[in-house]
């Protein structure tokens, strides 16, 4: 005999929602979302991967370690690569599964050396180009990366930049290093690349380009400023740009920015890039 009764399950109305779920870096929550911001490197343990009727991705910003600075007259260190999906019209996020991934923090590159990449899953931010050393008639080209490094100022030549996407990410991480010299006496060493267009140069050295502003921690915050490139007249100096670029003469870019160094005046050395930063953001209730 039947008495009628109906058996409900999930499959009449969809699965229930769940939601990712992971621990690791300094986490914090903004509204319904959760973020994780690492600093060095570490791991993002993923304990419940979700699915699609609450949450299965990520949201991700990944800066690399911005590029130490040329001396004698030195280019800025350019900006450590960025690359983040958020936010992003149409685009669904990175999916994850419950698994442990390694947070690659790249570290800042010290005077004329690039910086280190930053890694989170398949995602790499590439690391910044250093910048070009100066000299009275030549000045070394600077170094490819993320963002590229200011090339080295001098009295007779033109020293390019670095270029930028180096190597090619889908999206643009980064832009080329402005051209130092030629240009006479007061012939300034090129600006750092960085997130954002690079500047033009000038005799008193070139401004750093500006970072750019992300809102993925929940408020507003710029990384990946280019080092400002040093001038000739040792009493006026370029800034970095926005998103910590180090300043002309010889500031270091700011730790956690990915922003490069500003260069060096005469037997100077070049500021040091500052390492880079990622964050992790997801829908978590």
């Amino acid at each position: 005999m039947s008495f009628g009764y109906q058996v409900l399950g999930f499959g009449s109305g969809g699965s229930a929602p769940a939601f990712v779920a992971a621990t690791g870096g300094t986490e914090t929550t903004s509204g319904n979302f959760k973020i994780h911001q690492f600093t060095s490197t570490g791991n993002l343990t993923v304990t419940d991967a979700g699915n699609s009727a609450g949450s299965n991705s990520v949201n991700y910003l990944v800066v690399g370690g911005g590029g130490g600075a040329g001396p004698q007259i030195g280019g800025g260190g350019g900006a450590g690569g960025f690359r983040q999906n958020f936010p992003a019209a149409g685009d669904a996020g990175l999916a994850v599964t419950a698994s442990q991934y390694t947070i690659t923090v790249g570290s800042g590159g010290g005077a004329n050396q690039a910086g280190n990449d930053s890694v989170f899953s398949t995602i790499t931010s590439a690391r910044g180009g250093y910048g070009g050393s100066g000299g009275y008639s030549t000045g070394q080209n600077g170094d490819p990366g993320g963002s590229g490094g200011g090339g080295g100022g001098s009295t007779s030549q033109a020293s390019p930049g670095g270029t930028g996407n180096s190597p090619a990410a889908p999206v643009s991480q980064g832009n080329p290093g402005g051209t130092g010299g030629p240009g006479g006496p007061d012939s300034g060493g090129g600006g750092g690349g960085a997130s954002q267009a690079g500047q033009n140069k000038t005799p008193n050295g070139t401004d750093g380009g500006n970072g750019s502003p992300s809102e993925i921690s929940g408020t507003d915050v710029t990384t990946a400023g280019g080092g400002g490139g040093a001038g000739y007249n040792t009493s006026i100096g370029s800034v970095g740009g926005t998103g910590g670029g180090g300043a002309a003469p010889s500031t270091a870019g700011t730790p956690n920015t990915g922003g490069g160094g500003g260069g060096a005046i005469n037997a100077q050395t070049g500021g040091v890039g500052g390492s880079g930063v990622v964050w992790i953001r997801y829908l978590y209730q």
